[in-house]
C-alpha cells in the first residue's frame, strides 16, 4: 500500500504495518501468530485499518445520542436542589464536561492508532493479567449505569402501554414487591430484553442506531421545550429564582463536589473510549467529533431539562424533573406514545453505547477463551439488575453526591496510570502483537505490573479516605482529581525506581 512503512516485530511471527497517518495494524502472519494465544479472541482483536470506518459524524452522533438521555436531562435537578441558580448549574455542567474531555481524548488516541479496545490497551500499563483490575472496576460501574437506564426505560414502556392500551395494561398495574406496580417490573424486563437483543446484533447495528437516534431525540426534545414555553407563557419560576448561597465560600463548598460529580458522569468513557475509537478513520476525525459534540450537547440538553421543568411549575403547580412523570400527565394517547418512544430510543442508545460495550469487552478480557462480547453483554445485564437501580434513582442528591463522586475517585486513579504510562513512559509507542501474547513484553511479574497496581490502589485510597474519615472529608469532594494526580505521580515514581532492577522494564 502507498505511504506505508513495514516494521519487523519478529521474523517468525509477522510484522506490524505502520501507515503514513500513524495508524498501526498487524499483517496476516502476525495476526495468525497471536490468534492461538489465550489472551486473544475475535472481539478483542485489533481492528484492521480497512475496517476503521467511523467518521467525524459517527463520533459526534455517538456523543449526541449518549448525552441525550434522562440522567443528563435530570442532571441539573440535584445541583438546583443543592442551592444553585440555573445558570450556575449549567456552568458547572459545562466546566465538568470540558475537563473530562481531556482524558477522554488522551485515552482515545491508542484506540485509533492501534485499533485496540480499552482492556487490551490497559495490558501495556497493568500487565496481561493485571489489566483485569481496571477493566473489572470499569465494568462494575457500567453495570450500575446499565441498571439505572434499564429502570428508566422500563418506566417509559410502562407509561407507554398505560396510554396506548390502558384497559389491558391495567391488569398488570397491581401492587408488587418493592413498592412498585407489576407493570413497572414488566416494563423493566421488556426494556432489558431490548438491550440484550441489540447487543447480540453487534457493533454495526449500534452505529446505525446512534446515527439516527441523535437527531431524532434532539428534535423531539426541542418540540417539548417549545410546548412548555407556550403553555407556561414564559420560562417559569425556576429560571427566575436566584441561588440560595449568600457568599462565595458557601457556594464553593457545593460547587467542588458538584464539579467532581459532573466529571464522574463521563469518567467511565474517559477510560474506555478506545472501544469506539478503534473503529476511527483518523485521529483528527475522532477528536473533532468528540470536541464538537460532548460539552455542548451535555449543556444544551441539561438546559432543556431546566426550561421544561421550570415551565411545569406553572402548568401543573409543581416542578416535575422526571420526564416520564411529566409525559404521564398528558391526556392524548398519541402524544404519550410518541414521547415515550423518544425516551425509549434515547435511553436505549446511551445504554448500549455507554454501559454495555465496555463491560462486555472487560468481562471478555478476563476470560477471552470463554467469554465473547455477547456473553459479556449478558453478564452486564444480569449484574446491572442485581444492583437494584430503582433504589439508587430514588434520591437525586444521593445519585449525584454519592454515586457519581464516589466512583469518580477510582476511575480517576485508573486514568492517571493509563495516561502517564502511554504518553510519558511509552511516548505513544506500543508493541501491538505483544498485547496479545502471554509471554510477551507485557507479562511483567506473572502478568502483573506492580507499579500500576500499587499506584491505582494509592489513588483510590487517597480519593476515598474522606468518605470514611470525617476530618479529611473535603478531600473526598475532589475525588477524581485526587485519584488522578496521586495515581499518575505514584506510577511515574515507581516506574523510575524499578527501571534499573526490573528485567522486564515497562518501556516499549
Amino acid at each position: 500500500m502507498a505511504g506505508e512503512v513495514v516494521a519487523a516485530v519478529d521474523a517468525d511471527r509477522g510484522h506490524e504495518i505502520h501507515h503514513a497517518d500513524g495508524r498501526v495494524e498487524l499483517d496476516d502472519a502476525a495476526t495468525a501468530a497471536v490468534a492461538s494465544s489465550p489472551l486473544f479472541n475475535h472481539d478483542l482483536a485489533p481492528v484492521r485499518v480497512r475496517d476503521r470506518t467511523w467518521t467525524t459524524y459517527n463520533f459526534a452522533a455517538l456523543w449526541i445520542s449518549m448525552a441525550h438521555c434522562i440522567p443528563t436531562y435530570m442532571l441539573a435537578a440535584g445541583l438546583i436542589a443543592a442551592g444553585m441558580a440555573w445558570w450556575q448549574a449549567l456552568a458547572t455542567i459545562l466546566l465538568g464536561n470540558s475537563i473530562v474531555l481531556l482524558p477522554i481524548l488522551a485515552n482515545s488516541h491508542p484506540g485509533t492508532k492501534y485499533g485496540i479496545p480499552f482492556p487490551v490497551f490497559a495490558r501495556a500499563a497493568y500487565g496481561t493479567v493485571g489489566s483485569n483490575l481496571p477493566a473489572l472496576m470499569r465494568a462494575l460501574v457500567a453495570c450500575g449505569w446499565f441498571g439505572i437506564n434499564c429502570w428508566i426505560g422500563g418506566q417509559a414502556l410502562h407509561t407507554f402501554f398505560k396510554a396506548v392500551v390502558p384497559h389491558a395494561w391495567a391488569a398488570f398495574s397491581v401492587a408488587a414487591p418493592g413498592g412498585h406496580a407489576s407493570g413497572e417490573w414488566i416494563g423493566l424486563a421488556l426494556f432489558w430484553l431490548l438491550n440484550i437483543g441489540v447487543v447480540y446484533r453487534g457493533m454495526d447495528l449500534l452505529r446505525k442506531v446512534e446515527n439516527w437516534a441523535a437527531p431524532f431525540v434532539l428534535v423531539m426534545t426541542a418540540i417539548l421545550v417549545a410546548w412548555a414555553i407556550y403553555r407556561a407563557h414564559g420560562l417559569g419560576a425556576i429560571m427566575a429564582q436566584h441561588g440560595k448561597f449568600q457568599d462565595f465560600g458557601s457556594f464553593f463548598k457545593v460547587f467542588v463536589p458538584s464539579l467532581t460529580a459532573m466529571i464522574g458522569f463521563w469518567a467511565t468513557l474517559s477510560l474506555n473510549m478506545p472501544d469506539f475509537t478503534r473503529f476511527g478513520r483518523s485521529q483528527k476525525e475522532q477528536a473533532l467529533g468528540q470536541v464538537v459534540a460532548l460539552p455542548s450537547t451535555m449543556t444544551v440538553f441539561a438546559a432543556m431539562g431546566i426550561i421544561i421543568t421550570s415551565a411545569t411549575s406553572i402548568i401543573y403547580g409543581e416542578a416535575i424533573w422526571e420526564p416520564v412523570t411529566l409525559v404521564g400527565k398528558f391526556t392524548q394517547p398519541w402524544i404519550v406514545a410518541v414521547a415515550m418512544f423518544t425516551i425509549v430510543v434515547a435511553t436505549l442508545s446511551v445504554n448500549i453505547a455507554a454501559n454495555v460495550v465496555s463491560p462486555a469487552n472487560d468481562f471478555a478480557n478476563a476470560f477471552p477463551r470463554w467469554i465473547s462480547f455477547r456473553t459479556g453483554g449478558l453478564i452486564t445485564g444480569v449484574v446491572g439488575i442485581l444492583m437494584q437501580p430503582w433504589k439508587l434513582m430514588a434520591d437525586p442528591s444521593g445519585y449525584i453526591f454519592k454515586w457519581l463522586v464516589g466512583y469518580s475517585g477510582g476511575l480517576g486513579s485508573i486514568a492517571g496510570v493509563l495516561i502517564a504510562d502511554y504518553f510519558i513512559v511509552r511516548k505513544r509507542t506500543l508493541k501491538l502483537a505483544d498485547l496479545y501474547r502471554a509471554d510477551g513484553a507485557y507479562r511483567y511479574a506473572r502478568g502483573w505490573h506492580v507499579p500500576a497496581t500499587v499506584a491505582t490502589l494509592a489513588g483510590c485510597a487517597f480519593a476515598w479516605i474522606g468518605a470514611f474519615y470525617p476530618p479529611l472529608a473535603p478531600v473526598y469532594d475532589y475525588a477524581w482529581f485526587v485519584g488522578f494526580g496521586v495515581a499518575a505521580g505514584a506510577y511515574l515514581l515507581l516506574v523510575r525506581a524499578t527501571a534499573n532492577t526490573d528485567a522486564e522494564a515497562p518501556v516499549s
